[in-house]
């Protein structure tokens, strides 16, 4: 796990995201051209609001594109939990190097999406777990 420091910046995002929603964030990152923001257990409900209004206003407001995961110690469910919007069935890791290698395994119809466009949506995938457990490298399934 890479040690994580936040620039002025990113602690400004912080705390508009945790004003604006009550959230409390265990990490945020820059990712492609997302904001990632790790939320604690059960903070989703809060963070993205009904409807996802909550999250939409913050989008508007900073003028960025917002991806909101709730975080877990267990690398299983943070690999789930990063792949939720497209429906993840099965998590399975092999050794890799001085770390590991997850496959997700996701809904048929929702592989392209899953893995975005260039490969976006794996890369912040990548970055994510890469800065909270072993996982060294990710693949869709």
């Amino acid at each position: 796990m890479a040690e994580i420091s936040f620039d002025t910046e990113t602690l400004g995002l912080i705390r508009l995201f945790e004003e604006r929603t009550g959230a409390r964030v265990k990490d945020c990152l820059h990712a492609e051209d997302k904001v990632v923001f790790l939320v604690y257990p059960g903070e989703i409900p809060k963070a993205v609001g009904p409807g996802g209004a909550v999250v939409d206003r913050l989008k508007d407001q900073t003028h960025r594109e917002i991806q909101v995961v709730e975080y877990s110690p267990d690398a299983e469910v943070l690999a789930r939990n990063v792949f939720f919007p497209f429906g993840p069935r099965k998590v399975e890791f092999q050794p890799k190097g001085k770390g590991r290698h997850v496959t997700v395994t996701v809904d048929p119809a929702w592989k392209a999406r899953a893995i975005g466009k260039a490969g976006k949506n794996l890369k912040i995938a990548r970055a994510v777990l890469m800065r909270h457990s072993d996982i060294v490298s990710v693949s869709v399934a």
